[in-house]
């Protein structure tokens, strides 16, 4: 192949390194109307009176919006499927606030410091509640957080709001009661993750007009452009025809822009006022009033024979949404269905548990969404079973993990196949991956532990991890091809590039089904008028989905092409030799160049316009699948803990862009690493957040992570385009139960809440001198 396969820079890399304006900030209209949100300064709350008089009177203010000005309709701001798997628990504005940060009303001035002037003259009469806090007590507490009637579930989800319950789900196949019973050894353990920010670079962002024809003109940060024209649309009842959305570049969103934040606001504002408006987060906002990840906690049982046969897993499980139940469902559904098929030969297997509402910042899609929690758990229990078997973590796992041709009824219970059946794994790795980390790692050698000094020790530790690729059934996306005059492609894509280099990997496709260089295909993507639906960019679809379609697309362009070389010979589509940028009869006798071909069909012979269109729609979830391994020093006198080394071994299907493909997993171990040392959404007792900024909340830098070693080892998945499946989200998964075993092998004692500090380290270490 000539561009598939091939490490191409990103399209756009030049442009944003050197400063181009892309960003959704640098494109707000001129003039544009400054939004801001006055938050609510208590965790749970209700509105008795709020007076705006005097904010409205002051000088460049526009105007002024509270609960009272704007529809009442239940939504949920989660740009997912539809009709949605998240209650619909949200208003644009309420009488009741929830949450440190919430929004008790909104602003638009001319300037920043009008803005803040008025958001300061607003006197808000707060009738303070008892808020819900810790979400193992949230379960028919007597707050309720959400009794309004309007709010509603689209479907059943095991919405029980008068009990706090935002989603419930339970399974079992097999008796797992039973076959626990029946085992040699079992392990029974509880395990804590924590909530984490997502921290992307570009703060959320959105900026709104009223075209020449009066239709409300979006541009967002956003990755679910068509899902946030549909939410727009409800929330304003404003008909979706008059509703566009479009995304430029965006600077990371790891999950955090796939939920609406400040386009309803700015929206209000434009419609309220005829102008231009722009909302624009500040750091400290992203923090207090952006989403995190569900903190979760997992219990998990496991039972094995002493041959280390697994036999069955028990999986039950606590998530705390906050005050908003936004992917609610879903992520604590792929906390099983992305964990539990990694040992497919168990007799039995148990999922269940609920998702609670509580009075703090409210949850959504992260990176990972779910897999990174389940995971933690799972492969925490499993070198805890290793120790009770006396066996290596490493040969446990050679031992029970499912391999290539294999299948596990998880897939089908849980939705990673379609009609309730479940789907065959064509492609995985797994095996070498293990084989090539642990050498990486040099785990014969240094397995379990080894002195480094005075009061410090090495260990290292293991896990694997498994992700999807797009959700099955759901996830649909469409693509358009142009052809253009002198012989070059406009791709239209509905996919929403990130940052991760996704327009870049879909234009290689386009170029390599058509034969030419990949210069010759220009991207327009993510603009709701303009480019075909997508689903958008979350659950590791892009490359499987939306490369699928273009993949269709491009197909249908150059069958196009022979048809038209055929006319133009007349000789019969068979009869063409078909080679991008010439087409010629099979004998050689007659030959067009594309440019030729195209410029002729513009504008001398039998004019018209080439236009292809595909889409595909996923009808499975194909995995990739990861290894990683971590070594890590202990200090024992303090507890700290410093990452080594990390090697991480995937299997992402065909590599269409291996450059891409690697910081995609670099770029998730490093927010995994984070997630297993460091970072924490830490709140007061009285629910105010007190890590909202980069001084109070920590991520990793490169001091942090001194040795990241990546390698992809290739398979072929027939199902995806050229072979390829994801790559996005898989890198995160293994880090945090990896670190947790290298500590736990360093030092002996076992730490099952997230992160690893070196308090909660030095905190094992003192109790374990004392129980000796």
């Amino acid at each position: 192949m000539k561009t598939v396969g091939r490490s191409h820079p990103k399209l756009d890399g030049l442009g944003l390194l050197t400063g181009k304006p892309a960003y959704t900030d640098d494109l707000a209209p001129p003039g544009a109307l400054v939004v801001k949100a006055l938050r609510s300064p208590h965790a749970f709350a209700r509105i008795r009176g709020i007076d705006t008089d005097a904010a409205a009177r002051l000088p460049g203010v526009a105007c002024v919006l509270t609960h009272a000005d704007v529809p009442r309709v239940a939504i949920t701001r989660a740009g997912q499927g539809y009709p949605e798997p998240s209650p619909r628990d949200r208003f644009i504005l309420d009488a009741v606030v929830r949450y440190v940060g919430d929004e008790a009303a909104i602003v638009a001035a001319e300037s920043e410091a009008n803005a803040r002037a008025a958001l300061a003259a607003i006197a808000v009469d707060y009738e303070v509640l008892p808020p819900v806090l810790d979400f193992e007590a949230a379960v028919d507490h007597t707050s309720v957080i959400h009794p309004e009637p309007e709010a509603h579930q689209m479907f059943d989800i095991g919405f029980a709001p008068e009990r706090n319950i935002a989603a419930a789900y339970t399974m079992e196949i097999g008796d797992v009661a039973e076959v626990l019973a029946a085992s040699d050894v079992t392990v029974r353990r509880t395990y804590y993750t924590q909530a984490q920010a997502h921290v992307a670079l570009e703060p959320h962002a959105a900026a709104t007009y009223l075209d020449v024809q009066g239709r409300l003109n979006v541009i967002s940060s956003t990755q679910t452009p068509f899902h946030t024209r549909r939410i727009l649309s409800d929330a304003l009842a404003l008909p979706t025809h008059r509703i566009r959305v479009h995304k430029p570049r965006i600077g990371g969103g790891f999950g955090g822009k796939q939920l609406v934040h400040g386009e309803l606001f700015a929206a209000l504002v434009t419609l309220r006022t005829g102008r231009p408006a722009r909302f624009a987060y500040t750091r400290r906002e992203v923090f207090t009033s952006g989403s995190t990840r569900h903190a979760m906690r997992i219990d998990v049982a496991l039972g094995a024979m002493r041959d280390g046969t697994l036999k069955a897993i028990d999986m039950d499980v606590l998530s705390n949404t906050g005050a908003y139940g936004e992917h609610a469902l879903t992520v604590f559904m792929v906390a099983g269905s992305k964990s539990l098929p990694m040992y497919n030969r168990v007799e039995a297997v148990r999922y269940s548990g609920r998702v609670v509402y509580t009075n703090l910042p409210f949850a959504g899609a992260f990176r990972g969404y779910g897999a990174v929690q389940g995971n933690f758990a799972l492969e925490s229990a499993m070198d805890e079973l290793a120790g009770e078997l006396d066996m290596d973590p490493v040969a446990l796992r050679e031992r029970n993990m499912i391999r290539e041709g294999e299948t596990s009824p998880i897939f089908a219970v849980m939705g990673e196949g379609t009609a309730g059946v479940a789907q065959t794994v064509e492609s995985c790795k797994l095996d070498q991956c293990v084989r090539r980390a642990r050498e990486l790692i040099g785990w014969d050698a240094k397995y379990p532990r080894r002195e480094a000094g005075p009061h410090r020790v090495r260990g290292v530790g293991m896990a694997i991890a498994m992700q999807g690729s797009g959700i099955p059934a759901i996830d649909m996306a469409g693509a358009v091809l142009k052809l253009n005059d002198r012989g070059f492609f406009s791709l239209l894509v509905g996919a929403t590039d990130l940052g991760t280099g996704s327009d870049t990997i879909l234009a290689q496709m386009a170029a390599e089904v058509l034969g030419v260089p990949l210069e010759r295909v220009t991207v327009y993507a993510s603009d709701t008028d303009r480019t075909p639906f997508d689903t958008g960019a979350y659950a590791s679809s892009t490359t499987y989905v939306s490369g699928s379609a273009v993949v269709a697309a491009a197909g249908e362009m150059k069958r196009q092409l022979v048809a038209e070389a055929a006319r133009r010979f007349g000789v019969a589509d068979d009869a063409i030799d078909y080679g991008g940028i010439t087409l010629a009869t099979r004998d050689g006798a007659q030959s067009v160049t594309l440019d030729q071909l195209s410029t002729e069909l513009f504008y001398s012979r039998d004019q018209k316009q080439l236009v292809a269109a595909g889409s595909h729609l996923c009808q499975q979830s194909p995995p990739p699948y990861l290894c990683g391994c971590a070594e890590v020093e202990v200090d024992t006198e303090t507890g700290l803990v410093t990452l080594v080394d990390f090697a991480a071994v995937a299997d992402c299907g065909a590599l269409i862009n291996p450059n891409l493909a690697k910081v995609q997993i670099e770029g998730g171990v490093v927010q995994g690493v984070g997630m297993a040392l460091h970072e924490e959404v830490r709140v007061s007792d009285r629910g105010a957040l007190r890590t909202d900024s980069l001084m109070t909340y920590k991520i990793p830098t490169r001091e942090d992570v001194p040795s990241i070693r990546v390698e992809l080892v290739e398979s072929y998945e027939p199902t995806g385009p050229f072979g390829a499946k994801s790559a996005g989200e898989i890198g995160i998964d293994a880090p945090p139960a990896a670190i947790a075993n290298a500590v736990a092998n360093a030092v002996g004692v076992r730490l099952r809440d997230l992160p690893l500090t070196p308090e909660k380290v030095l905190r094992a270490l003192r109790e374990k001198d004392n129980d000796a």
